[in-house]
């Protein structure tokens, strides 16, 4: 049988690839009604196209009964790990670490400097030929809270290091100490709040994170304080960020949101003290290069029966 690999990027366009396997391109196309480049029961290794619709990336996956290895482009892999119950059991799921570390520290710092600076009013005023200056928030002597430190948090904290901070203090899933410093288990959070100028998120979406930004989280944030989320929509209450939005008592920077895609008329477009962007951590100059790189190394590894990277769960395990 034919042992199928398939890329959401061509295969003449990825240096380097190991000799073996049958390489076939598959992105969904532009409508996600792309047909599918061969039988999916014979794909042994799937690359999850990166930025289509749920229903496309998750199309085949019912029909892939011999798949061996999914591959996602993405850090988080919710949106597959829901999937679990259609995909036989021996699979392993990888995750994309090292392709967006960079490009999603920037946006987190990029988002950090323009909320605390102004920078939403400055292109209002100036789309409106008025001339505002004022005094702003600046991040030189502010305590960060970084919750979620896996190699996303560690690289926001490598781009604020610069930045003169008074503080940065880390939490994850559980403690443990880097180069860095202390890492706080996640039961410290209320401790750790109320001392935070700025919180960024940036842990993966799980049972224990989703809905972990709710009321009481956002009442022991200081007065003042900027929330950025370059993580995932769910991590946040929606209703009780827009509750304190509102009452103008903190400011929030958002990659993601929940919902997302952000409808027209959903209320957070018009909230106070609030930036958007269009879940843009990612997708950057960055990408393609970080990401052709981990499928060469993955596929060689798989290729040669070598340990794979980045291995998230393996089903029915």
């Amino acid at each position: 049988m034919t042992a199928d690999v398939w890329l959401p990027i061509e295969p003449v366009r990825i240096e380097g690839l190991p000799e073996g396997p049958r390489y076939l391109f598959w992105d969904g196309g532009e409508d996600g009604d792309q047909p599918f480049p061969g039988d999916p029961a014979q794909c042994v290794l799937y690359v999850v196209p990166y930025m289509k619709r749920l229903s496309v990336r998750t199309r085949p996956l019912a029909r892939m009964t011999g798949v061996r290895v999914i591959q996602t482009l993405t850090a988080g892999v919710d949106d597959i790990t829901a999937q679990l119950s259609v995909i036989p059991p021996g699979v392993r799921l990888c995750n994309a670490r090292g392709v967006h570390e960079a490009s999603t520290a920037e946006l987190a710092l990029t988002l950090t400097l323009a909320s605390l600076r102004g920078i939403p009013g400055f292109v209002r005023a100036q789309q409106q030929e008025r001339w505002e200056n004022a005094f702003h928030p600046a991040l030189a002597d502010k305590s960060v809270l970084i919750v979620g430190y896996g190699s996303i948090g560690a690289a926001i904290e490598d781009r604020l290091a610069p930045f003169e901070l008074a503080r940065v203090a880390r939490v994850a899933r559980s403690e443990r100490t880097t180069a860095r410093g202390l890492v706080h288990p996640l039961t410290e959070l209320p401790s750790l709040l109320p001392h935070a100028d700025v919180v960024i998120l940036s842990t993966p979406l799980t049972q224990e994170t989703r809905g972990l930004v709710d009321a009481e989280f956002l009442a022991r944030m200081k007065d003042g304080a900027l929330l950025v989320n370059v993580a995932r929509g769910p991590v946040v209450d929606t209703k009780a960020l827009l509750a304190e939005l509102e009452s103008g008592r903190i400011g929030a920077a958002l990659d993601v949101t929940d919902p997302e895609p952000l409808p027209p008329g959903h209320p957070l477009w018009q909230a106070p003290g609030l930036l958007i962007s269009p879940h843009v951590g990612g997708p950057s100059s960055a990408f393609l290069p970080r990401a052709k790189r981990l499928l060469v190394d993955q596929l060689t590894r798989f290729v040669h029966d070598q340990p794979l990277r980045n291995v998230i769960v393996t089903t029915g395990v």
